[in-house]
């Protein structure tokens, strides 16, 4: 059976795009663009293959489909800005075999001008079709949450902006049998700048209650009781929450070599949100001496070492820093967490407690970094000999909170 759509990059975007589509009876093409593709446990595979969904790594399927959306990673480039060279890659792959009245939607993060300025051209002149006459041309910035149990792909809605309004029909008509609601944008540039927007609004107010973490500690304010009086407040605030630093694959854009201006406010959130892995180390320290011991020769526990918790994923991840500037110093570093079996930092691998109980209990100080839900967070700051909590999620007075 052909496939009606095909998702060019398996990973953090497109395996969900995949998953949702294929759920939705889309008979889907996955085509996978190289180390970037996701992983799906064998049960899930075998649920995907009988709907009707084909992995694929042979670029001739690509001609077969009606609808296409690239979701290749956009990982930060050498200079900070992001590196889109796997999307001209697959764009590329994908001009070659364009067929006429196919639909063209780009979900990865991109520069607002990226769509119409560098893919638009990599497609029409490979393809000989032109964008807005012979083929669709959309954007639709991803909303991915993994981990998330509230919100999913059909009841989250999906922003479209096209290069025509033709354009946006066609990819609302794509998008609104997978979703509950599509909201229309002006054009490719609006629909690129929510992406930017949402990013940026995140970093900005994470890094605002990481620098009120810095100022609570030296106040001596539990911060954390702040924020739980402040999000009762029924409009003009949302609650965000400090942490060792900031993962996942929704990088902050300041446009730099990409636009007129940057973005002062999220060039100083880098800052801010960067620091916060020394930050905690630095806390750490002072909590062993202040408790008679040294960073060098401290044995130290890590505690969930993923970005998000209870999901498998290290991107971008905070515990690496960690780890490696408490190796730095001298410290003794293992770690735990359910969902990565192994661990390596700095070209070392880092011993992971088997017993946590135990290993908490023998370690001079723990720092839990990720709250997984299957840690119990009373019976470890009860192990554990000190015990500084990142995340404000153990009892109040069981832990040296951040």
């Amino acid at each position: 059976m052909p496939a009606d759509l095909a998702v060019i990059g398996l990973g953090q975007l497109g395996l969900p795009l995949a998953q949702a589509a294929v759920a939705a009876g889309i008979a889907t093409l996955g085509y996978r663009t190289g180390p970037d593709s996701g992983s799906l446990t064998p049960g899930e595979l075998r649920r995907m293959l009988a709907r009707g969904f084909k992995p694929t790594t042979s670029p001739a399927e690509l001609g077969r489909v009606r609808t296409a959306v690239i979701c290749a990673p956009t990982s930060p480039g050498a200079d900070g800005s992001l590196d889109l060279t796997q999307v001209e890659e697959a764009a590329r792959t994908l001009a070659t075999r364009l067929r006429p009245h196919t639909t063209v939607i780009l979900e990865s993060p991109v520069p607002p001008g990226t769509t119409e300025e560098l893919l638009r051209p990599l497609l029409e002149e490979s393809s000989g079709l032109r964008a807005g006459r012979d083929f669709h041309l959309a954007y639709s910035p991803a909303r991915v949450d993994p981990g998330n149990r509230d919100f999913g792909p059909a009841n989250t809605p999906k922003v479209i902006g096209g290069l025509t309004s033709a354009c946006t029909e066609s990819a609302a008509a794509f998008y609104g049998r997978l979703t509950d609601k599509v909201v229309r944008a002006r054009g490719l540039r609006e629909a690129e700048t929510v992406h930017l927007l949402e990013t940026n609004y995140r970093h900005v107010n994470i890094a605002l209650v990481n620098e009120m973490a810095a100022l609570c500690n030296d106040l001596g304010v539990d911060l954390w009781d702040v924020i739980r009086c402040a999000e009762t407040k029924p409009f003009g605030f949302q609650a965000f929450r400090p942490g060792p630093g900031v993962g996942g694959h929704a990088l902050p854009q300041d446009l730099s070599g990409h636009a007129p201006r940057s973005l002062r406010m999220v060039e100083l959130a880098q800052r801010v949100n960067n620091r916060m892995p020394q930050y905690v180390v630095q806390r750490a320290a002072t909590l062993l001496n202040e408790h008679g011991k040294s960073a060098r020769g401290a044995r130290v526990l890590l505690l969930g070492i993923t970005y998000k918790p209870d999901v498998p994923d290290q991107q971008g991840t905070p515990a690496d820093e960690i780890a490696r500037r408490l190796i730095e110093l001298g410290a003794h570093v293992s770690y735990h967490d359910p969902h990565i079996p192994t661990w390596s930092v700095l070209d070392r691998p880092i011993p992971r407690a088997d017993s946590l109980y135990e290993a908490t209990a023998d370690a001079d100080l723990t720092i839990l970094l990720q709250q997984h839900r299957t840690y119990d967070l009373q019976g470890l700051s009860v192990k554990a000999q000190l015990l500084l909590d990142t995340r404000g999620a153990t009892p109040t007075g069981a832990a040296h909170r951040l």
